[in-house]
């Protein structure tokens, strides 16, 4: 049984990508050279790896096994890589790291940026996702780590303190929303429902977790205005339009520039703090060690 590096990889990213076309893709490799390469495996194995339908690939029980295998001989190379990279600069890491909407906006650019600085053979692959998305997405190894909300069970991963992290309530300092949430500074998510919200984008892993919070309530979000970041929320519900649940860090920030009035919830969920988690410290590249000493200093 001989497979090589070259196989593994397209394997696993023919199975994440759930085609063959967009798994040789992934791989540059051309189709008919990934088509012969998957097929020889299968071969070898006297097996199919692979369920093959209209819409798509699925692995079978024997690939499952295999796309675990590979994995964890994918991510001890890159393990490799990055200890060697101590020693042998021309040798570059990647690493893929999964966050939440208040981490990616608010405190990782500046902390990643420092550390980029200093490290410029790592390449990071950073995408947002629901606290829940990455968790599951850490476990199975797709991802080298994540920073999610404690919030979520992360039974099973080792975990790591980044930030504290409050959400909370903003309205125009002068205005009817103002007015309409009354002066004690505390307010239940379930009274704001009633109000015009300013939120982020659909595919925002915050407004996906406000979402999910109204209809646990079984109440939807009054969404008059959607935006890309917290400072475009923060300056348009500055302009008495709606009101919006941003995290503290952002508020406190916007509060220096735009008449905004900032109030706390009074729901268990929006006092959290923002977890590092992977699957196992020890078992990561240098470099993603690294980081994580980094990211909790």
């Amino acid at each position: 049984m001989r497979f090589d590096l070259v196989d593994l990889q397209l394997f696993v990213n023919v199975v994440e990508a759930g085609s063959l076309t967009a798994g040789a893709a992934r791989s540059h490799l051309a189709l008919a050279s990934s088509s012969a390469r998957v097929r020889g495996m299968e071969e070898m194995l006297g097996m199919p790896l692979l369920l093959r339908g209209r819409r798509g690939v699925e692995p079978t029980p024997v690939g499952q096994t295999l796309l675990h295998h590979a994995r964890l001989v994918l991510q001890q190379m890159e393990k490799m890589r990055g200890e060697l990279g101590e020693f042998a600069r021309g040798l570059k890491g990647q690493l893929r790291l999964l966050c939440n909407t208040a981490a990616l906006s608010e405190f990782l650019p500046e902390a990643l940026g420092a550390f980029l600085d200093r490290h410029p053979n790592l390449t990071i692959d950073l995408e947002e996702r629901l606290s829940y998305d990455i968790v599951k997405a850490v476990s199975e190894g797709l991802a080298d780590m994540g920073i999610v909300s404690d919030s979520v069970d992360m039974r099973g991963l080792q975990t790591f303190l980044f930030r504290p992290d409050r959400l909370v309530v903003i309205a125009a300092a002068d205005g009817v929303h103002h007015r309409a949430l009354g002066q004690d500074g505390v307010v239940a998510f379930s009274t704001l429902l009633d109000h015009d919200f300013i939120g982020l984008a659909d595919d925002s892993a915050m407004q996906q977790y406000l979402g999910m919070h109204a209809a646990r309530l079984g109440r939807p979000l009054k969404v008059r205005v959607r935006l890309r970041s917290f400072d475009a929320v923060c300056r348009m519900v500055a302009s008495g339009v709606g009101i919006s649940v941003v995290p503290l860090a952002a508020a406190s920030r916007c509060q220096q520039t735009m008449a905004l009035r900032c109030l706390e919830l009074s729901d268990p969920w929006s006092v959290r703090n923002l977890t590092i988690c992977v699957r196992q410290f020890s078992e990561l590249p240098l470099y993603a060690r690294q980081l994580i000493d980094h990211l909790k200093a």
